[in-house]
């Protein structure tokens, strides 16, 4: 069995060839970014952290172990962990590349995602 691959990438970055599955996980569509300017598989709105834990976070470097402990409750809800599954479907496939509006991909919520995917978190 081939280990699952998923990369995390700023949205504004060029898609390449190791990317495989491009998938946003933002709430909302990224402020200044065209849609049709975005090399994009798919959108899981439904894996973006609430927005209450989004504004307490405040993507502060010091809040992210709690952040990320916090987020991870949040994907064990139903409607998160039902969307969480597909998205392991995809993973099981082949590369998946999380998408992230976040200008610090490494302490964002697809950072998190990416562990928990690939069982490291």
């Amino acid at each position: 069995m081939q280990p699952t691959v998923v990369r995390v990438a700023r949205v504004a970055d060029p898609a390449g060839p190791a990317d495989g599955v491009r998938v946003l996980v933002e709430r909302l569509w990224p402020r200044g970014t065209a849609r049709t300017a975005v090399v994009l598989d798919g959108w899981y709105r439904g894996l973006a952290p609430s927005d209450e834990l989004r504004t307490w976070y405040g993507h502060d470097p010091s809040r992210f172990a709690e952040f990320a402990e916090r987020y991870r409750a949040e994907l064990r809800e139903t409607d998160r962990a039902a969307a969480l599954d597909r998205l392991r479907e995809l993973a099981a496939g082949g590369p998946v590349t999380l998408l992230t509006a976040s200008g610090s991909p490494a302490i964002s919520q697809a950072a998190v995602l990416a562990e928990v995917l690939t069982g490291e978190g």
